[in-house]
């Protein structure tokens, strides 16, 4: 149970360090580059009514508002920034969070691209790897960077963590 609940609290620490890596270059792309990004509560919007059997939207910006659909999309976003740090561990083991290094870091967050390319966008109408948007390219390229992005963002928190507990001790 303790090994357990020590694997659970790396992943929490892991995921969400890097999921607030890839919210910092959410930001800056939003209000400083100008470039259009996900609206989560877009996110939470399909997510309420997958509960309810639906699966896919033609275009989920039209389908019917959700109580609590940015929160919704927020704490799924986090939720999964931690189910792929406890990814990132389960392939590499727990000990790398005790001496994080980038390489798997960032194939996991290369690896995990494939969830909004095969899962969300085309959930959300937007077609398989963004072939339903005006550009898809320029849709697969921000995908893409975002992702490493997060990868970065696994191994820097892992790094904050061994740090932390540097200065702790």
């Amino acid at each position: 149970m303790a090994e357990l609940a020590h694997f659970l609290f790396h992943a929490a620490v892991v995921g969400i360090g890097a999921t607030l890596v890839m919210d910092a270059w959410w930001l800056c792309q939003k209000h400083v580059l100008g470039v259009p990004v996900l609206d989560y509560a877009m996110v939470g919007r399909w997510l309420g009514h997958l509960v309810h059997g639906r699966l896919r939207h033609a275009a989920i910006k039209n389908a019917p508002r959700v109580a609590g659909e940015r929160a919704i999309g927020w704490m799924a976003h986090y939720a999964i920034g931690i189910g792929i740090a406890a990814t990132l561990l389960g392939a590499t083991g727990v000990g790398w969070a005790h001496a994080p290094s980038p390489c798997p870091a960032l194939a996991v967050g290369l690896a995990s691209v494939a969830a909004p390319f095969l899962v969300l966008q085309p959930a959300l109408g937007a077609g398989l790897a963004a072939s339903r948007t005006p550009r898809p390219g320029v849709a697969r390229r921000r995908s893409l960077v975002t992702h490493l992005v997060f990868g970065l963002g696994l191994y820097l928190a892992g790094e904050g963590w061994v740090l932390l507990v540097r200065l702790a001790n």
